[in-house]
């Protein structure tokens, strides 16, 4: 499970993306900083797609650096990669210098490509393939999202091959496919921010008990076509924030709305196991200012970035910053 959306631009320009990341706690989630000048080479097969960087990258790390789930690199282009169970078929490789696996496949984006149209061209030259590294526990079927700030593509690896599409809400979540996703938004057309009128009735009004009920049929359960319902109707009417900061703090709003409640989800992770999902790590991707901001399951404080004063000469895992859960305070 995850949520990932471009939030309505600010007034002064800020264009802010929203990402949650929800996953059993199986994975040693890290800052991954990946170097302007990266020599990339993916480990998916014997002849497999190598690089060059030109942009450097911060985001979210497993095990090595290059292996993102979520990235802003310094032309302000951003990347994530969502879960898609059911709904993500991978080529066999070819060995012909295209081949590359979808842990990689962030590093060589936003490593190479300072736009979308930028990002379609680099990955028609990619033959994504089943690889997962033996460090990883869990299979990974997943796709991958792409935002800079006019537009944004989605990659879906289906069983006849991969196929990048325009995606028109800047949105996403999980399966099935985007296309099915969008048909669904025409059966919550309904929905408004503003209540119902009062209605005369044999002589009785009635008139709505609170504020809020242009919301209702509003899905509330976790599965993924209802969060992307949610999402929609939580972006499509959100208010223009005046600043950076307003963007960055609705951006954040809207994520702790999908916050996951340990035990509220279980994930089955074996013959005779379960576990929670958890809200591993949120981000937030402020593609204009060149921020990647971020928060932990251990720790509710958001944490900045600025990729302007990072040192991108080597790449490296850096730990995540503590210390900032309960401050102290003097009244």
């Amino acid at each position: 499970m995850c949520t990932n959306f471009k939030h309505p631009a600010a007034a002064d320009g800020t264009v802010c993306i929203g990402r949650t990341m929800e996953f059993p706690d199986v994975l040693p989630w890290q800052l991954g900083v990946v170097a302007s000048n990266h020599e990339g080479r993916s480990e998916s097969s014997a002849n497999a797609k190598s690089w060059t960087a030109s942009h450097g990258i911060v985001g979210m790390s497993a095990f090595k650096p290059e292996w993102l789930g979520d990235g802003l690199n310094t032309a302000g282009l951003s990347a994530h990669i969502l879960y898609m169970p059911g709904h993500c078929t991978y080529q066999p490789p070819k060995n012909d210098g295209s081949d590359i696996g979808i842990l990689e496949i962030i590093s060589f984006v936003l490593g190479t490509c300072a736009t979308t149209t930028e990002a379609k061209a680099a990955l028609a030259s990619c033959n994504v393939v089943d690889y997962t590294p033996k460090e990883v526990p869990v299979p990974l079927p997943l796709h991958l999202i792409v935002h800079d700030k006019d537009s944004c593509i989605v990659a879906e690896f289906h069983p006849e091959g991969m196929r990048v599409l325009d995606n028109p809400l800047q949105i996403a979540t999980n399966a099935p496919y985007l296309e099915w996703h969008l048909t669904n938004v025409t059966n919550y057309l309904g929905l408004t921010p503003n209540n119902p009128a009062p209605l005369q009735i044999g002589g009785a009004t009635f008139a709505p008990a609170g504020q809020g009920q242009g919301f209702r049929g509003l899905p509330a359960d976790e599965n993924s076509s209802s969060r992307f319902i949610r999402l929609f109707a939580n972006v499509h009417f959100a208010s223009q924030p005046a600043d950076s900061k307003h963007a960055i703090m609705d951006t954040i709003r809207i994520l702790h709305g999908f916050d996951l409640v340990p035990g509220t989800v279980m994930e089955v992770v074996g013959p005779k196991s379960t576990m929670p999902l958890l809200t591993m790590w949120s981000t937030v991707c402020d593609l204009t200012g060149g921020r990647f901001i971020y928060n932990t399951i251990d720790d509710p404080t958001w944490y900045e970035i600025d990729l302007a004063t990072t040192d991108l000469t080597t790449s490296r895992i850096v730990p995540f910053t503590t210390g900032g859960w309960l401050t102290p305070v003097t009244v």
